[in-house]
This record gives structure tokens, sequence and C-alpha cells, in this order.
């Protein structure tokens, strides 16, 4: 890597640069650069060959795991299917081992079934430009003649959104305008039911301010009455604005270039091979965008070096006096970089040490944010539980704090899951109607997380389950309900009680129902069900007080980095309850600080294979622990330590971003091939745990030869962890919560070290 530069990682290609609309907004053709006029009309096969190695050799030289891709205009898709199909293979083929995210930004005019078929096949991720209703959307998005477009845009929508096409739909984007009714705006773009909504500011300088009518903060109100709406429907999909300002609260990164102090990332590649900065310094002056470079004489790594680039990745020291002195500076980050521009009134002067020409906006909405996300019921953590969390420990009461954030999560993934799939209606009428009791024991269960998120995720249906969970939630309150069960493979799963498993393939349906905590199917209690109908009901291990589910029937358990286990016979379940109790014993003779946090979390085990490939995600929820039975009661509570370890810090990396860059892949001490900037975050903080194993029973070791041994275990367990923080400090782009993360790991590291 040339030292001192930092990668690209993001670029846009024009592959065309004419429209087939007439936009009175359009930074390319209705601002002061106008420098589309001299360019080819499409970008050639050769010069995209040129680009796609230019990108190929960057992304080696950097030794990047994945590089974004969006292929711009103009209009795009006026390049054609065939040449953007064309286009898409070669440039994952010059990637090779590297992951490429490759999007297209559209007006959707062009797009019909074929061209969509096409999109979703070549994984082409599919941005629509839409300004809302009718009359919000025509107001601008107009063709050369006058006449709206509208239609045609909402015919494109609904056409990449069928099933068949629906993963290459990535979302709307949305120009505000404070003409436009926010609310009636705001209902059109969700009618379309898209995966996600970009609001984008209409580009505006200090020279060239925003039409304000209202003569105020015009933009934050309007975006203000989007948010609440928004949140007022449980934010069906993504805003990634609203989800900015919250994620740079907590310290977090910035899915949009107008928020942030991070440094910009991103190159543009005209259809004729020049190197370009962001398109959006069009609307500043002609040839504000202009490098120099071209694709087939400079590299990527030759354009960070141009001074209008530097200048946008110097951070907060780039920011005026003004902008660093604001108390939201570093969620707004002086806003877009364009949106600070006046001209130079003396010589040296950039134009652009200004604050934001929406600064007083951009304060008034994150402001709104920030406090309806202060208002919102969830569970947080302390700055101390999570100082005690980063270093690798986690008492019961930061455990608890976990525990109630998980349940916050499961709570909004069931809310979700519903929007996703209303369906069965009854089923869903009694989950909804559940009371406070209930629902928490609905709540308790780990495994909802993993079943609603395949939903609002995946949109896998399970008609099943909803009926399940409701029917087990009243069952364990005492309460009454009745509802019909579609068998799944045969069987049906009441969460924390139990499967009924039915040999006749006819039967696809029972009536369960449950009153006074007694369970009847189909009209028979569990004791007197029939022939070929057997009741597995869920098992425990137990030992002094501390119990938990050892969970071999629930259909959504597959969740681990080996395949879940079958029901296990009774001779099975005997030896699991035999080691249980002796590791038990070990971690509270030997780890009391570990065995308490553990108590308070684990609520379930699931057996899985010793080896094998993942039975789903790679990794579980918390409250829950994929383990397999090993030889020794010593290697089983290793494994319960490591596996709660994995769960805490899987569970933080939910609720907070740590990494700016996750997929990047770098040599480790414990791996023979490079491996995931997250993945060595989670391997890195297990072995803090495992090292705090070692070393305690060390402590407690009989004789001379058992403590060396321990020792020597404890030290290899710690001995590539700095170095591992190392790496992920120099290349994962932690973020303020995830530089303090590292801090406290560091932190414990040293205390190990000192204690052996």
């Amino acid at each position: 890597m040339p030292t001192g530069t930092r990668p690209f990682r993001q670029f846009v290609i024009k592959v065309h640069s004419r429209c087939d609309l007439a936009c009175d907004h359009c930074y390319v053709y209705r601002h002061a650069d106008q420098s589309w006029r001299g360019r080819p009309v499409t970008m050639s096969d050769a010069t995209f060959t040129l680009a796609a190695e230019r990108i190929a050799a960057h992304a080696r030289t950097h030794a990047l795991a994945k590089v974004h891709v969006v292929f711009h205009g103009g209009e795009p898709l006026l390049a054609g299917p065939r040449r953007l199909r064309s286009f898409a293979r070669e440039l994952r083929d010059r990637l090779g081992p590297v992951e490429l995210d490759l999007h297209v930004q559209t007006n959707g005019l062009r797009l019909d079934d074929d061209f969509c078929a096409m999109l979703a096949e070549e994984r082409i991720v599919t941005g629509i430009s839409l300004d809302g209703d009718r009359v919000s959307n025509d107001r601008h998005r107009i063709r050369s003649d006058g006449s709206g477009s509208y239609d045609d845009v909402v015919r494109a929508v609904r056409c990449i959104g069928k099933a068949a096409h629906r993963t290459a739909f990535g979302g709307l984007l949305c120009t505000v305008d404070v003409a436009n009714d926010p609310v009636a705006v705001y209902r059109a773009l969700s009618a379309l039911e898209p995966p996600a909504i970009d609001f984008l500011l209409p580009h505006a300088t200090w020279d060239r301010p925003p039409a304000r009518p209202h003569g105020g903060t015009d933009y934050a109100d309007w975006l203000i009455a989007v948010h609440q709406r928004w949140t007022a429907d449980g934010r069906p999909f993504r805003i990634r604005m609203f989800e900015s300002v919250s994620r740079l609260a907590k310290g977090g990164v910035s899915l949009i270039e107008a928020l942030g102090v991070g440094s910009s990332d991103l190159l543009v590649v005209e259809t004729d091979g020049a190197i370009e900065q962001a398109d959006w310094l069009k609307t500043v002056a002609e040839g504000a965008a202009d490098t120099g470079f071209h694709v087939a004489t400079d590299s990527f790594d030759q354009a960070a070096a141009h001074p209008g680039v530097r200048a946008q990745r110097q951070g907060m020291d780039g920011l005026s006096d003004q902008c660093r002195a604001c108390p939201v500076v570093e969620v707004c980050g002086g806003g877009l970089y364009a949106h600070r521009y006046r001209t130079p009134s003396r010589a040296g002067d950039s134009g652009f040490d200004n604050p934001s020409v929406y600064c007083a906006d951009l304060l008034k909405l994150i402001r709104h944010v920030q406090q309806a996300d202060a208002n919102a019921p969830t569970h947080r953590l302390s700055p101390a539980h999570f100082d005690e969390l980063a270093a690798g420990f986690g008492a019961v009461e930061a455990v608890r704090d976990l525990e109630g954030v998980e349940l916050d999560l499961r709570r909004t993934l069931l809310k979700a899951a519903h929007r996703a799939d209303p369906r069965p209606a009854a089923a869903w009428d009694a989950l909804r109607g559940l009371s406070q009791t209930a629902l928490s024991e609905a709540l308790s269960q780990p495994y909802l997380r993993t079943w609603a998120l395949d939903v609002h995720e995946s949109k896998v249906p399970d008609p099943a389950r909803p009926a399940e969970v409701a029917l087990s939630a009243v069952a364990r309150t005492g309460g009454s309900l009745t509802l019909s069960v579609p068998l799944r493979d045969g069987s049906l799963h009441l969460p924390g009680l139990g499967r009924m498993v039915v040999d006749d393939a006819a039967v696809r349906a029972v009536a369960v129902s449950t009153a006074q905590g007694h369970l009847r199917f189909d009209g028979r209690e569990v004791a007197a069900l029939p022939s070929g109908v057997r009741w597995q009901p869920l098992r425990h291990l137990e030992t002094d007080g501390f119990r938990v589910a050892l969970d071999d029937i629930d259909p959504y358990r597959d969740q681990w980095r080996t395949p879940a286990l079958h029901r296990l016979t009774a001779s099975e379940f005997r030896l699991w309850q035999e080691a249980f109790h002796a590791a038990w014993q070990i971690l509270r003779r030997e780890l009391p600080h570990r065995a308490e946090g553990l108590a308070a979390g684990l609520r379930t085990l699931t057996p899985v294979a010793a080896s094998g490939p993942a039975g789903g995600r790679g990794r579980g929820v918390f409250g829950a622990a994929g383990v397999a039975l090993p030889a020794t009661p010593e290697a089983l509570a290793l494994l319960l330590v490591r596996a709660f370890q994995e769960a805490k810090l899987d569970l933080l990396m939910v609720m907070y971003d740590v990494l700016g860059h996750r997929d990047d892949r770098h040599a480790v001490p414990w791996s023979a091939v490079p491996e995931r900037l997250d993945a060595i975050l989670r391997e890195a903080y297990a072995r803090l745990a495992v090292a705090d194993f070692w070393r305690h029973r060390a402590r407690g070791a009989p004789d001379a030869q058992s403590r060396a041994d321990a020792v020597r275990r404890a030290r290899a367990a710690q001995d590539g962890v700095p170095g591992a923080l190392d790496t992920l400090r120099e290349h994962a782009a932690p973020t303020a919560v995830g530089r303090r993360l590292l801090t406290g790991m560091a932190s414990a590291g040293v205390v190990f070290d000192g204690a052996l």
C-alpha cells in the first residue's frame, strides 16, 4: 500500500452522459458545470475496460475485500441492458475475489420485465428517482416537452418491486421541495413499499441559496414532518438520512455523504475516461470537479494527491471555525462539501471555508432526531457497563442491561415481521392482544428473533409461527386461546414448551387450545394423543439453582457455526446433564465473576455438531448458545464461557457501529488465511475470555505441571490479541465507540499479562 494513501472504496462510472428527462433541478445539466456537452454520449467498451482495470488494481494495491460501484449518467439505462450486463460481468471478472457491491441510479423510464430480470440476474441494485405523488414529482421531473414522468416511473417501481425482481430493488431517491406537502410525499413513496428511501436536499451554494418560501428552516421543518410520520408508522423501511443522524450521535458511521466528518472515499469516471471528484461539485463552478487525470494514463492513487481530493479528506481540520465550535459537528460534519461554497473574496480562499448553506436546517433536524431517539423506549448501556463489557467481562447488572436491549430488539422485530407478513390474521390478532405478562413470555424465547428477522429481511413466510408463539405465551401464563396451526414438516412447535410430531402426512393442520395452562390438540390432552402423534417436551439442564433449556426442537435453532443436532435420546440427554453439572461446578468454584454473568444471561443451550457447515447465519442470538458436547467438563466450561463472550460482542455490534470497514481481510496469527475484520474482532474478544479462563485455572491448579499447562494456554489465547487490535485500529476505521471498545480490550490484555 502506498505510504499515506487512503484508498477509495466507491466509484461512480458514467456509462451514458445524456438523459431522457429534462428535470429542472438536475445538477448535471442545470448547474454551473456544462462539461457534459463535450463528453461522449456512451462510454465505450475500451474506456470501460480501462476503468475496470483501474478499480481492480486499486483494490489489489490496498487489499480491499469489497468495492462499491454505481453505474450513473445522465441516464445509465440508455446504455441498454446488453451493455450494462457486459459491463457488470467484466467488472466482476477483473475484480476476482474482491466483492463487488454494484448499483445503478436511474429515472426508471426504460425499465420493463426483461430489463429488471437482467438487473436481478447480474446483482445490480437499482435506485429509482421519484419525488413523491404526481403533483410533487411532475413539478420538476419532466420530459423535454413539459409532460410529467410520474406514471411511467411508478410503473417502473412496481415492475422492479415484483417478487421475481425485488432483489434488485435498492430503494427510492426523492429530492426535497418545500413547496410539496411532506406527508403526501412520504405516503406516496411509502405506498410503493420500497426497501429504503433517500431524501436529498436540493443542491445549492451560498451564491445560489435554496428557495425558502417561509423564510426560516423550511427544509428542517419538511424533513421533521417526514420523520414524525415515519416514526409513527414504525419505521417500515430505511431512511438513511435519519438513520445516519442516529448512528453518528452514538459514535457510528454515516450512511450518506451529506453528514458526518468522515473522509471522502469516492471518485467518478466520466464517459470519456476522465477521473473526477464527486458530481455534486458541478453545482459550484465550471470545472470544479476536474482532476486532470484519466484512466488511460493515471492511477486512482495519483488522483488521491489532487488538492481538491485532499481538501475533502481533512476531516474536522477542513471545517470552518463556526462548524468546529458547533455542538453537533460530529453529526453534521459541515454538511455536504459543495453546499459550503461561496465565491472567494480574497486570494488563497478555497471558497469552502464556510458552514453549509443548510446549516440552520441541519442543526434543527439533528436536534429533533436526537430528541426523538432519546424519548424512544429502549434499553441502553451505561458508560460504566459498556467499559466493563469492553474489557471482556460483564457482571450481573451489565448482562441484565444487555438482556433488556435484546428484548427490545425482539419486540421491534416482532412488529417488523407483522408488517412484512400480517398473515394469518387470527394468529397475529392474538399476538397483538397478549397481556404484558404473556408478551414478556413470548419475547423471552431467544429464537423468536431469528424467525422475526427471517420474515422481516428475507420475506420468508411461516404461517405457523405467529400462532405457535401466541399459544405458547398464553399457555405459560394461564390464559385461554384456540387457534388452528398448520404443520411444518409434520410437526408444530410451541416455544418454551415442546413439539408435537404427526406421522400422518395427510394431516396439514391441528386445532390447538390452551386453558389454565392445559394444552389440547384437536380436543385431546397430551396424555391422550392417538397413535402416530408424539409430544416432545422441551427439556432443561439444572444444577445448583441454574436452569437452562436444552433446545433440540426449535425449528429456528439452526443458526450456529456447525449444524444443530436433532432430538437427543434419553441417554444423550443424561450425558449433557452430567457434563453441565460438572462444568458449572468448575465455573462457580474458579471463575465466579463469569459464572454470575453467565447465569444472568444464558437461557438456552442448543446441541450442535462438533464440525460441519454452518446451519444458518453462523452465529446466534443473545441468551442462546450453540455448543457441541466435548469430552471433559473442563472443556464444556470453557465452551460456555467462550460462547457467552461471543454473544455479548454480537449484541454490542448490533447496538453500535463499531467498525467503519468490516469486510476487508487481513492476516492474523490464529488463522492460515486472512480473516475479515469483523471476524478478527470477534475472535480477539473471545480470546480475552479464554485467557481469563486459563488464568484462573492456573491459580487453582493442584500441582506445578497443571499450573504450567494453564499458563501456557492462557498465553497462547492472549498472544495474538495485541496484534489483532493494532490491525483493527489501522485498517477497520473504528468509530468513536469502536475505539473505546478496542481500548477496553487492550487494557484487559495488560491486566491478564500482569497476572500471569
